[in-house]
């Protein structure tokens, strides 16, 4: 399922807002979601999942190219942990 068609989806299930106003509200629930984790904050939604940011350590690697090793810096990475009930539905 790809973004127009959650969006399509949404409008269906709700009857009470329409496709434009469904979209508004998919992009504004994203925008606070990538807002909060960019503070390193974790946004919790109970039954369905917790999204939080992970650190990656640096560590070296190798060029599979030329085999050279390179180091790899430390980055942050947005995580997904899924709900007990998310978890039970997929059962």
């Amino acid at each position: 399922m790809n973004k127009a068609e959650l969006i399509e989806k949404l409008a269906e299930k709700s009857k009470a807002c329409s496709k434009a106003e469904a979209g508004r509200s998919l992009e504004a629930l994203l925008e606070i979601i990538t807002e909060t984790l960019k503070k390193g904050e974790e946004v919790v939604i109970a039954g369905f999942g917790t999204f939080q940011v992970k650190e990656k350590k640096a560590r070296m690697g190798i060029n599979p190219k030329t085999k050279e090793k390179i180091q790899i810096p430390a980055k942050k990475v947005p995580r997904f942990k899924p709900g007990k009930g998310l978890k039970d539905a997929l059962k």
